[in-house]
Order: C-alpha cells, then sequence, then structure tokens
C-alpha cells in the first residue's frame, strides 16, 4: 500500500556510547571553559581535580564497559561536570556568588558542594579500578615468592622432581649438581696440573 512505511523505518537508533576520545574532547572543552571564563579559584581548582582523576581512569574506560564504573566516569566528563559549571557560569556572577538559592547557600556554594561530591566520587572508582591490578600484582608477588622461595634464603629452582639448582652464594659460584672430580690423581678437568709432568 502506497505511504505505508517499510517494516523496519520507523526502528528508534539509539546513538553509539561514548568511546574514550568521546571523553577526552568532552574533558578538554571542560578545561576550556574553566579558563576561558572569570570564575573562582575554588571552582577551577576543584574542576581541574575531577578532570585529572578522569584522565587517569581513561586507560581503563574500555575494560570498565558496560559496568555502572564506566558509566560514572563517562556521565561525569560529558554531563555532570561540564553541565554543572555551565548552569553556574550562565548566572550574573552578583547573583551567582550572594544571593542564597538553597537554604542559607548561595550558587557557589551548591556548584562547589557538587564539585566536591563529583571528585570524591571519581577518587573512589579510581582506587576501585587500579585496586584489581594491585591486587593482581600482590597474587604474583606471592606466587613467585612460593615458586622460588625467598628472596632472604635465596630459594632454589626445581628442574626436576630429584633436582634443585641452588641459588650461588655470596662472593662465590655453586658447584653444578653431579659434578665429580674425573680428572687423574683427584685433579678436576678444570684446574691445570701442579708440578711437572711425570
Amino acid at each position: 500500500m502506497l505511504g505505508r512505511p517499510a517494516p523496519g523505518d520507523d526502528r528508534l537508533e539509539l546513538p553509539a556510547p561514548p568511546t574514550a576520545q568521546d571523553v577526552h574532547e568532552a574533558l578538554g572543552s571542560t578545561e576550556e571553559l574553566l579558563g576561558s571564563s572569570a570564575l573562582p579559584s575554588v571552582v577551577v581548582a576543584r574542576g581541574a581535580r575531577v578532570i585529572d582523576t578522569v584522565r587517569d581512569t581513561l586507560p581503563r574506560l574500555e575494560k570498565l564497559s558496560g559496568s555502572d564504573l564506566g558509566y560514572t566516569v563517562v556521565a561525569t566528563a560529558t554531563d555532570y561536570l561540564p553541565e554543572a559549571i555551565g548552569a553556574y557560569q550562565r548566572l550574573p556572577r552578583r547573583y551567582a556568588d550572594t544571593r542564597p538559592v538553597d537554604g542559607a547557600k548561595t550558587s557557589l556554594m551548591v556548584l562547589v558542594d557538587q564539585l566536591d561530591l563529583l571528585g570524591l566520587t571519581m577518587d573512589r572508582v579510581f582506587d576501585a579500578v587500579y585496586r584489581q591490578d594491585a591486587q593482581e600484582l600482590v597474587a604474583q608477588g606471592r606466587f613467585i615468592a612460593e615458586k622460588f622461595g625467598s628472596s632472604g634464603a635465596g630459594g632454589s629452582l626445581r628442574i626436576t622432581e630429584e633436582e634443585h639448582v641452588p641459588a650461588p652464594a655470596p662472593g662465590g659460584s655453586a658447584e653444578a649438581p653431579g659434578s665429580t672430580d674425573d680428572g687423574a690423581d683427584g685433579v678436576s678437568p678444570l684446574t691445570p696440573p701442579q708440578g711437572g709432568a711425570r
């Protein structure tokens, strides 16, 4: 029938989730926002803290994809942070800094509270993301210590079930396992004979 849309034409297409590059660009735009306006230093310092923490977390963004932590990182960079600063910036400074809007709090005080909360949240996300890597490093260190012995005792490397290679003694070298004096007259094959030929 004429005028009837083909099946599937009315499907809602959702935008692709932001990539690490999108987050980098959003952070750059927010940095320009912080630097291009006469914002109070308390706002600039707190905004920069959030930006730095998000940037430090970005190398693990792909690993966080689909998780609450990943969503928090992306939303903070692309929405929460720039929107909070932008809403304050759109107000006249005299009004924003002197007129109470939330109880006794001015718009500036409300913004500072929001930035402090974002900073604390991103610090917790950062710790949670890298704590797993740190725990993996600790576990690997324990495995190595159990496998090869403690560093204080020198340890030994197990070659087979019956054989060990001992750690060299300080200032000397360990004798190879199973080595014997096969030379004539009890002289090691690696040691030159003493005296003249017989």
